[in-house]
């Protein structure tokens, strides 16, 4: 195994000779695999492309209809009402770990920029934090973790199958980055997370299929013999963020049973995934601007409510999506009004039936316990809500054309100039960003440049002022958001010309590019 990027200070103390040879090991053992179901992925794109239609799989029937259950829920992940979601630098790691959530999903993937220094020194950040030897201080300000007791649980999310990490290479080929992500977590923290009463939790993103969720119960599997950790004792919650895993939920959870804890409502990247897998289907699946889609939409609502009728049904958590406001202490007004439609969705979700739900930041966390502490009471979840008055079909997780809203110029600016405020922040080495008083991770710009592919494609009409959406017209836009950004302090032209021309290549290409953040990725160093 061989290491290219930089080893920085403290770096031997997680990518020693045994860590290593770990990820090594599961590289090599599962790494074809993941290539196999990745060229499975493709496969399924080009038959969606050519009129293929998404549906529940004939060939797993008997697991629909049997009798069985999930693992019950492990320590430390009974109680989910609150969930807070954030990158693993040293200031995010003590905030959120004290932030009075249940849980924090600490993320390598959409909320981390993969900077060779942002994922080693995020584990270094872990275990500092499991030892309570992390300490952070800014602006004359300190930061120090409460007791062991006040602390959220940790769910580390690894990055999704189709990213490396390349700066990580085993028989010259690059380490899966959610291999390498999961596998130094595991090596270092699993025992310590035990010694705590607690165990290696995960969450697992951009999940298409039960195959991949078999490969990952087969890793963690291994994993567990190899160092003689009982089975059973890592669990995973999977995020439903794709269009084809929300017809496959039952499945999921039957391949990740005796490792699962439950499915999430991963609502921005689904949203991205319904545009991706039918872009080229005309406007059946054409949505309307980011702004206007809410969850009560027709096919967001019999998304969800599957989600908490599947989870119960087996005993596994349904967590519910996130939150993305982030308070201003300087303006009272557009918290209030952004605070009572936070409450208004975690008021929806608790009453649905989910166990728990997302937030962004710290400052949300009592809007949302007090929420699903008014449903839950003492209880720590509401898994006994089987809501077997469910009933889904999957004409209705496809009835994308009944969700209402237009597509106007200002949604048109709005997406280009998140992006590009996103993308600048990305390669800089930020994954999570606070633009207009949102947080922002990769899903954003990746909703935000396929919206603009397809609207281009579909001879969209703005409905403000009758343009036509085409090249030119965004390239103006481009033009004339960015000379604006450019006006705002702290303007960095490198950083912004390369997002410029990253943007222009995924969101103008006459190909679209399955993920923006591999050619991204390919510009980092």
């Amino acid at each position: 195994m061989e290491i290219t990027g930089p080893m920085l200070d403290r770096f031997d103390e997680i990518l020693t000779p045994k860590a290593l040879a770990f990820v090594a090991a599961l590289q090599r053992e599962f790494g074809a695999r993941r290539l196999e179901l990745l060229e499975a992925r493709q496969a399924r794109q080009a038959e969606l492309s050519a009129g293929g239609m998404l549906g529940f799989l004939p060939e797993t029937k008997e697991i629909r209809e049997a009798d069985w259950q999930v693992a019950a829920p492990a320590p430390g992940l009974e109680d989910r009402r609150v969930e807070i979601t954030g990158p693993v630098d040293k200031k995010m790691t003590i905030n959120a770990l004290n932030s009075g959530a249940k849980v924090w999903l600490a993320d390598f993937e959409d909320a981390n920029s993969p900077l060779w220094e942002n994922c080693v020194a995020g584990h270094l950040n872990l275990r500092d934090a499991l030892d309570r030897t992390i300490d952070f201080e800014t602006g004359g300000k300190s930061y120090a973790l409460r007791p062991d007791a006040e602390l959220a649980t940790v769910v580390v999310r690894p990055r999704g199958w189709h990213l490396d990490e390349k700066h990580a290479l085993v028989d010259g080929q690059p380490v899966s980055g959610s291999l390498f992500d999961f596998a130094l977590y595991f090596f270092h923290c699993a025992q310590r997370q035990i010694d705590k009463g607690r165990g290696p939790y995960f969450y697992l993103p951009k999940i298409e299929s039960h195959l991949e969720a078999r490969l990952w119960n087969d890793v963690f599997t291994r994993a567990e013999e190899l160092l003689g950790i009982p089975y059973g004792t890592i669990r995973a919650t999977v995020l439903i963020e794709t269009y084809p895993a929300a017809f496959e939920m039952e499945e999921i959870l039957y391949e990740l049973r005796d490792h699962s804890a439950g499915l999430n409502a991963g609502r921005w990247d689904y949203l991205f995934s319904v545009i991706k897998k039918f872009r080229t289907r005309g406007r059946e699946f054409l949505l309307p601007e980011r702004n206007a889609v809410t969850m009560t939409a027709p096919f967001m609502r019999a998304y969800t409510e599957l989600l908490v009728r599947t989870c119960h049904k087996r005993g596994a958590h349904a967590i519910g999506g996130m939150a993305a406001f982030i308070p201003s202490r300087r303006d009272p007004e557009v918290n209030a009004v952004a605070l009572e439609k936070v409450r208004a969705d975690k008021t929806r979700e608790s009453n649905d039936g989910f166990d728990g739900s997302w937030v962004a930041h710290p400052d949300l966390v009592p809007v949302c316990r007090e929420v699903f502490d008014g449903v839950l009471g003492s209880r720590a979840n509401q898994l006994d809500r089987l809501r077997a008055d469910v009933s889904v079909s999957a004409a209705e997780l496809l009835a994308v054309s009944e969700t209402p809203g237009e597509i106007t110029e200002a949604g048109l600016r709005n997406n280009v100039d998140v992006a590009l405020r996103y993308l600048a922040a990305w390669m800089g080495g930020l994954g999570a960003v606070a633009i207009h008083n949102l947080m922002e991770d990769a899903a954003t710009a990746e909703i935000s440049r396929s919206q603009i592919w397809q609207w281009i494609h579909n001879d969209i009409t703005l409905a403000d002022t009758g343009a036509q959406v085409t090249k030119e017209l965004v390239e103006r836009i481009i033009s004339e958001e960015l000379a604006k950004i450019a006006q705002e302090p702290g303007y960095d032209e490198k950083l912004f010309g390369q997002a410029t021309e990253l943007f222009k290549e995924v969101a103008l290409d006459d190909d679209f590019a399955e993920f923006l953040t591999l050619p991204a990725y390919a510009q980092m160093p």
